[in-house]
Protein backbone atom coordinates (compact mmCIF):
# COMPACT_ATOMS: atom_id res chain seq x y z
CA UNK A 1 0.00 0.00 0.00
CA UNK A 2 1.78 3.82 -0.95
CA UNK A 3 1.65 6.55 1.52
CA UNK A 4 -1.06 8.33 -0.36
CA UNK A 5 -3.32 5.12 -0.27
CA UNK A 6 -2.54 4.72 3.57
CA UNK A 7 -3.00 8.51 4.77
CA UNK A 8 -6.57 8.28 2.70
CA UNK A 9 -7.43 5.28 4.36
CA UNK A 10 -6.82 6.12 7.53
CA UNK A 11 -8.09 9.87 7.39
CA UNK A 12 -11.68 8.08 6.72
CA UNK A 13 -11.40 5.80 9.89
CA UNK A 14 -10.46 8.88 11.78
CA UNK A 15 -13.44 10.80 9.91
CA UNK A 16 -11.24 13.81 9.10
CA UNK A 17 -10.19 15.64 6.29
CA UNK A 18 -7.77 14.23 4.32
CA UNK A 19 -4.56 15.94 3.96
CA UNK A 20 -3.85 19.00 1.42
CA UNK A 21 -0.60 16.83 0.56
CA UNK A 22 -2.07 13.81 -0.67
CA UNK A 23 -3.02 16.06 -3.89
CA UNK A 24 -0.41 16.14 -6.62
CA UNK A 25 1.77 19.18 -6.09
CA UNK A 26 1.45 21.19 -9.50
CA UNK A 27 4.94 22.52 -8.73
CA UNK A 28 7.43 20.08 -10.06
CA UNK A 29 10.72 22.01 -9.09
CA UNK A 30 11.72 22.46 -5.50
CA UNK A 31 13.96 24.92 -4.27
CA UNK A 32 16.59 23.77 -1.05
CA UNK A 33 16.30 25.85 1.80
CA UNK A 34 20.12 25.20 2.60
CA UNK A 35 22.22 25.70 -1.30
CA UNK A 36 19.33 27.32 -3.25
CA UNK A 37 19.53 24.65 -5.79
CA UNK A 38 16.53 23.70 -7.86
CA UNK A 39 15.38 20.25 -7.51
CA UNK A 40 13.06 18.06 -9.55
CA UNK A 41 10.36 17.05 -6.78
CA UNK A 42 10.50 13.22 -7.96
CA UNK A 43 14.28 13.06 -7.91
CA UNK A 44 14.35 14.58 -4.65
CA UNK A 45 11.47 11.83 -3.66
CA UNK A 46 13.47 9.15 -4.98
CA UNK A 47 16.45 10.34 -3.09
CA UNK A 48 14.47 10.46 0.15
CA UNK A 49 14.26 14.01 0.13
CA UNK A 50 17.59 14.91 0.94
CA UNK A 51 19.42 17.42 -1.23
CA UNK A 52 21.79 15.65 -3.79
CA UNK A 53 23.99 18.58 -3.90
CA UNK A 54 24.88 19.47 -0.14
CA UNK A 55 23.15 16.97 1.95
CA UNK A 56 20.43 19.05 3.21
CA UNK A 57 17.24 16.82 4.94
CA UNK A 58 14.23 18.13 4.26
CA UNK A 59 11.28 17.83 6.99
CA UNK A 60 9.40 14.62 6.65
CA UNK A 61 5.58 13.95 7.86
CA UNK A 62 5.05 11.22 10.10
CA UNK A 63 3.20 9.32 7.23
CA UNK A 64 6.45 9.74 5.13
CA UNK A 65 9.03 8.81 7.83
CA UNK A 66 6.87 5.43 8.75
CA UNK A 67 6.76 4.44 4.72
CA UNK A 68 11.04 5.34 5.27
CA UNK A 69 11.37 3.04 7.72
CA UNK A 70 9.03 0.38 7.92
CA UNK A 71 8.74 -2.88 5.60
CA UNK A 72 6.19 -2.24 3.14
CA UNK A 73 2.74 -3.30 4.81
CA UNK A 74 3.97 -4.18 7.84
CA UNK A 75 2.93 -0.85 10.06
CA UNK A 76 -0.23 -1.35 12.35
CA UNK A 77 -1.20 2.14 13.77
CA UNK A 78 -1.91 1.79 17.78
CA UNK A 79 -3.68 4.52 19.90
CA UNK A 80 -5.56 6.28 16.96
CA UNK A 81 -8.57 7.62 18.68
CA UNK A 82 -6.40 9.22 21.28
CA UNK A 83 -6.67 13.20 20.69
CA UNK A 84 -5.99 16.73 22.77
CA UNK A 85 -9.14 18.89 24.37
CA UNK A 86 -9.42 21.75 25.84
CA UNK A 87 -8.72 21.24 29.59
CA UNK A 88 -7.61 24.90 30.29
CA UNK A 89 -10.50 26.80 27.72
CA UNK A 90 -7.51 28.21 26.18
CA UNK A 91 -7.96 30.90 23.90
CA UNK A 92 -4.86 33.71 22.74
CA UNK A 93 -6.38 35.52 18.99
CA UNK A 94 -8.37 32.27 18.40
CA UNK A 95 -9.40 28.94 20.74
CA UNK A 96 -7.22 26.27 20.90
CA UNK A 97 -10.07 23.82 19.68
CA UNK A 98 -10.14 25.87 16.40
CA UNK A 99 -6.07 25.60 16.02
CA UNK A 100 -6.41 21.73 16.63
CA UNK A 101 -9.67 21.49 14.09
CA UNK A 102 -7.03 23.44 11.72
CA UNK A 103 -4.14 21.16 12.44
CA UNK A 104 -6.73 18.02 11.61
CA UNK A 105 -8.02 19.20 8.77
CA UNK A 106 -4.73 20.34 7.50
CA UNK A 107 -3.14 16.97 8.48
CA UNK A 108 -4.99 14.49 8.36
CA UNK A 109 -4.00 13.53 11.76
CA UNK A 110 -5.35 13.28 15.30
CA UNK A 111 -2.79 15.24 16.95
CA UNK A 112 1.15 15.69 16.20
CA UNK A 113 2.07 11.62 16.52
CA UNK A 114 1.62 8.61 15.14
CA UNK A 115 2.24 5.45 17.12
CA UNK A 116 1.94 1.69 16.14
CA UNK A 117 4.12 -1.61 15.50
CA UNK A 118 5.47 -2.82 12.77
CA UNK A 119 8.55 -4.74 11.09
CA UNK A 120 12.17 -3.15 9.68
CA UNK A 121 13.84 -5.47 7.46
CA UNK A 122 11.78 -8.08 9.49
CA UNK A 123 12.76 -7.20 12.71
CA UNK A 124 9.56 -6.66 14.79
CA UNK A 125 8.94 -2.89 16.51
CA UNK A 126 7.25 -0.28 17.94
CA UNK A 127 7.43 3.43 16.58
CA UNK A 128 6.25 6.28 17.96
CA UNK A 129 6.47 9.42 14.79
CA UNK A 130 6.13 12.83 15.64
CA UNK A 131 5.17 14.98 13.26
CA UNK A 132 5.91 19.18 13.61
CA UNK A 133 3.47 20.07 10.61
CA UNK A 134 1.16 19.54 13.61
CA UNK A 135 1.36 22.25 16.06
CA UNK A 136 4.65 22.26 15.59
CA UNK A 137 4.65 18.96 17.25
CA UNK A 138 4.38 20.33 20.44
CA UNK A 139 3.60 17.90 23.29
CA UNK A 140 0.33 18.31 24.43
CA UNK A 141 -1.32 15.36 26.72
CA UNK A 142 -2.73 13.15 23.94
CA UNK A 143 0.80 13.05 22.70
CA UNK A 144 2.06 11.62 26.16
CA UNK A 145 -0.44 8.82 27.19
CA UNK A 146 0.08 7.82 22.91
CA UNK A 147 4.05 7.66 23.69
CA UNK A 148 3.36 6.17 27.11
CA UNK A 149 0.96 3.59 26.05
CA UNK A 150 2.80 2.43 23.38
CA UNK A 151 6.04 1.74 25.70
CA UNK A 152 3.46 -0.55 27.37
CA UNK A 153 3.19 -2.02 24.17
CA UNK A 154 6.75 -2.34 23.78
CA UNK A 155 7.41 -4.01 27.45
CA UNK A 156 4.81 -6.30 26.99
CA UNK A 157 5.13 -7.76 23.54
CA UNK A 158 9.17 -7.06 24.34
CA UNK A 159 9.48 -5.61 20.97
CA UNK A 160 12.31 -2.66 20.50
CA UNK A 161 10.74 0.90 20.75
CA UNK A 162 12.01 3.56 17.97
CA UNK A 163 10.75 7.65 18.87
CA UNK A 164 11.54 9.62 16.08
CA UNK A 165 11.40 13.21 17.78
CA UNK A 166 10.78 16.17 15.86
CA UNK A 167 9.10 18.70 18.26
CA UNK A 168 9.34 22.55 19.63
CA UNK A 169 8.86 21.48 23.14
CA UNK A 170 5.54 21.40 25.45
CA UNK A 171 2.32 22.57 24.22
CA UNK A 172 1.14 25.91 26.00
CA UNK A 173 -2.09 26.02 25.24
CA UNK A 174 -2.16 23.15 27.62
CA UNK A 175 -0.44 24.80 30.46
CA UNK A 176 0.70 22.24 33.26
CA UNK A 177 -1.24 19.13 32.14
CA UNK A 178 1.39 19.66 28.71
CA UNK A 179 4.39 20.29 31.62
CA UNK A 180 3.26 16.76 33.39
CA UNK A 181 3.97 14.82 30.16
CA UNK A 182 7.79 15.04 30.68
CA UNK A 183 7.60 13.25 33.53
CA UNK A 184 5.00 10.81 32.53
CA UNK A 185 6.93 10.04 29.36
CA UNK A 186 9.96 9.94 31.24
CA UNK A 187 8.88 7.57 33.81
CA UNK A 188 7.47 5.10 31.31
CA UNK A 189 11.02 5.04 29.49
CA UNK A 190 12.84 3.95 33.34
CA UNK A 191 9.94 1.27 33.26
CA UNK A 192 11.02 0.25 29.71
CA UNK A 193 14.68 0.35 30.53
CA UNK A 194 13.79 -1.79 33.61
CA UNK A 195 12.78 -4.95 31.50
CA UNK A 196 15.64 -4.42 29.47
CA UNK A 197 13.78 -3.80 26.21
CA UNK A 198 16.07 -1.65 23.78
CA UNK A 199 15.28 2.12 23.39
CA UNK A 200 15.89 3.69 20.23
CA UNK A 201 15.76 7.89 18.88
CA UNK A 202 16.20 9.20 15.93
CA UNK A 203 16.01 13.02 16.41
CA UNK A 204 14.73 15.57 13.60
CA UNK A 205 14.94 19.49 12.99
CA UNK A 206 14.06 20.42 15.11
CA UNK A 207 14.19 18.60 19.12
CA UNK A 208 13.69 21.19 21.49
CA UNK A 209 11.79 22.17 24.52
CA UNK A 210 10.27 19.81 26.80
CA UNK A 211 10.36 16.96 24.09
CA UNK A 212 14.64 17.22 24.75
CA UNK A 213 14.05 17.14 28.18
CA UNK A 214 12.17 14.25 28.76
CA UNK A 215 11.74 10.96 26.23
CA UNK A 216 14.10 12.44 23.29
CA UNK A 217 17.20 12.16 25.28
CA UNK A 218 16.82 9.05 27.09
CA UNK A 219 17.94 6.08 24.43
CA UNK A 220 20.07 3.65 24.40
CA UNK A 221 21.00 4.93 21.05
CA UNK A 222 20.53 8.10 19.68
CA UNK A 223 20.95 9.30 15.54
CA UNK A 224 20.83 12.47 14.36
CA UNK A 225 19.94 13.62 10.98
CA UNK A 226 22.67 15.98 9.42
CA UNK A 227 21.94 19.88 10.31
CA UNK A 228 18.76 19.15 12.76
CA UNK A 229 18.37 21.72 15.39
CA UNK A 230 18.76 19.68 18.67
CA UNK A 231 18.66 21.54 21.73
CA UNK A 232 16.66 22.66 25.12
CA UNK A 233 16.07 26.20 24.09
CA UNK A 234 16.54 27.48 20.04
CA UNK A 235 19.50 29.86 19.28
CA UNK A 236 16.49 32.84 19.59
CA UNK A 237 15.37 32.15 22.51
CA UNK A 238 19.32 31.34 24.01
CA UNK A 239 20.25 34.62 22.65
CA UNK A 240 17.38 36.51 23.98
CA UNK A 241 18.05 35.40 27.54
CA UNK A 242 21.86 36.31 27.55
CA UNK A 243 22.22 39.18 25.60
CA UNK A 244 24.72 37.55 23.55
CA UNK A 245 25.35 36.20 20.44
CA UNK A 246 25.62 32.81 20.44
CA UNK A 247 28.88 31.15 18.56
CA UNK A 248 28.45 29.60 15.29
Amino acid sequence: MSIVEWLAKRSKKSSTVPDERLNIPGNLWVKCFACGSSLYAKDLEENLKVCPNCSYHFRLTAAERIEMLCDPNSFEELHQTIESRDPLQFSDTKSYKARIKDSQQKTGMRDGIICGRGTILGQPCTLAVMDFSFMGGSMGAAIGEKITRTIENSISERLPFIVVSASGGARMQEGIFSLMQMAKTATAVARLKAARVPYLVLLTDPTTGGTTASFAMLGDIHIAEKGALIGFAGPRVIEQTIRQKLPK
